[in-house]
């Protein structure tokens, strides 16, 4: 199947679809052409505003991965994450979540992540790698063709005709002959590809979204003078919320260097507010990624999350409970901020008897379940998981052991309470069926304390696993 455009008189293709790819079809090929190769050849009328128009619907989506998002036409999107994949875990997490959420709707998608938005797009479409690590881009673009450049279709053939069919290849020869052979853009994206060009991106700006900007009469780039410019933005963008009554989850903070390329960082709230304090010292965590270049010319902060925000009555601290008013909202996101969203979290009780399974991590403002562990069953302050096992010997069968070797260090217990017998749950796991732990709360001669089991009556051959460490 191909889908054509009218071009004067004639009929080209517009696009083509794989098996049309592999019976040689190409784009820019007159329709009568094609169907003098496959008489039956399934013909459309490509519709480009369409195309367009939902290729920018997708981009908008994609904003959830960035603020930095640019539709590249007819099939293609460009993401700047080098402000943001610390919020989804590193680009590898970016790309598995973007991949997956593609998948579930049905598109089909090639996803690469490389320095430069020229390489990513090589990569993407002619590579195998999906990311290309720093300083690797040579390496990884060389064997690729010359078509990876998104050169034109004429530009490619002209360099197939003189022998060019790789990247590296143009590496070899003089750039004074390939621009007065070939015109300038074939050295101005081989230099975009590689980085030793900048390739501006305008990005989109998704409607209705809260936002504001400032534009500087003179460039700047002092930390200082970044720091009051943030103050200022989030003053403004707390205005705008307020009077929406609304409160930013996640803001976007977009610098417009002089050189027209943008520096972008991301920051998000585990509460929606508008505290613009608050807002300004959680950017302000993330200036040590902006690169001011020659100069900034111009800033944008962007509410991309926003939820509904209703005033609340405050209550004075001498007639409120002592913990009534505790908010450690703010403590929570500049804790994300500074140490990573993933290592920020709260351990919050599960009904289950499997130590391991007792326990499971929350977000750090997630409501109560309304749960608690048991008060008569101590547990260890750490656990391992898994359990590591134990070399041990007890005095007397099913007795707490007398010593054990961890990590080729030998303990010798002074001190032993248990056993504290617990079961599989069997309607959890068939893997539980038959499943006997016998715990141990022991102390050791040096005054440590371990938390260990055995997983069968020694007389059918049960073996000393150790789970935890600490007071129990």
């Amino acid at each position: 199947m191909v889908t054509l455009v009218q071009d004067g008189n004639r009929r080209l293709i517009a696009t083509v679809d794989d098996a049309a790819r592999r019976q040689n079809l190409r784009p820019g090929m007159t329709a009568a052409h094609a169907q003098s190769l496959i008489p039956d050849l399934v013909l459309i009328d490509a519709t480009p505003d369409e195309d367009e128009a939902a290729l920018t619907e997708l981009a908008l989506w994609c904003t959830r991965y960035s603020p930095l998002v640019t539709p590249d036409p007819p099939a293609g999107v460009f993401i700047d994450i080098a402000g943001s994949s610390h919020l989804f875990k590193g680009e590898a997490a970016v790309m598995s979540d973007l991949c997956a959420r593609l998948e579930a709707a049905r598109f089909s998608a090639r996803v690469a992540v490389a320095d430069t938005p020229g390489c990513a797009w090589a990569v993407a479409r002619f590579g195998r790698q999906d990311i290309v690590p720093p300083g690797k881009m040579s390496d990884v673009l060389g064997p690729l063709p010359v078509a990876a450049l998104r050169l034109p279709a004429h530009t490619v053939e002209s360099l197939a005709d003189v022998g060019i069919e790789r990247i590296a290849q143009l590496a070899s020869k003089p750039r004074a002959s390939l621009q007065t052979r070939f015109g300038g853009d074939l050295l101005l994206r081989f230099d975009q590809a590689l980085g030793t060009a900048t390739e501006a991106l305008v990005s989109l700006q998704p409607p209705e979204v809260p936002f504001v900007t400032f534009a500087f009469a003179e460039p700047i780039g002092d930390p200082a003078d970044l720091q009051r410019i943030i103050v200022r933005l989030c003053r403004m963008l707390a205005d705008a919320l307020e009077t929406r009554g609304i409160g930013a989850r996640r803001l976007d903070l977009v610098f417009q260097r002089v050189d027209n390329i943008a520096q972008a960082v991301r920051i998000g709230t585990s509460r929606p507010t508008r505290d613009a304090k608050h807002l300004g010292k959680l950017l302000s965590e993330r200036l040590v990624l902006v690169d001011p270049g020659f100069g900034i010319e111009r800033a944008t902060l962007t509410a991309s999350w926003v939820e509904a925000l209703s005033e609340r009555q405050t209550i004075g601290r001498h007639v409120a409970d002592d913990e009534s008013d505790a908010d450690l909202g703010m403590l929570v996101d500049t804790l994300r901020t500074r140490l990573g969203p993933g290592r920020v979290y709260r351990l919050a009780p599960v009904e289950s008897d499997i130590p391991e399974r007792a326990v499971e991590r929350v977000a750090p403002v997630a409501p109560p379940k309304g749960l608690s562990w048991p008060d008569d069953l101590p547990r260890p302050a750490r656990l391992l998981s898994p359990p590591e096992l134990v070399n041990a010997i007890a005095q007397v069968p099913d007795a707490p052991p007398a010593f054990f070797v961890w990590r080729k260090n030998r303990h010798r217990v002074i001190k032993a309470d248990g056993p504290e017998r617990i079961l599989g749950e069997w309607w959890v796991s068939d893997k539980d069926i038959g499943l006997q732990r016998d715990y141990y709360r022991v102390e050791c001669a040096d005054g440590e304390r371990f938390w260990l089991f055995r997983d069968a009556p020694a007389h059918a051959g049960g073996r000393w696993w150790l789970h935890g460490l600490g007071e129990a």
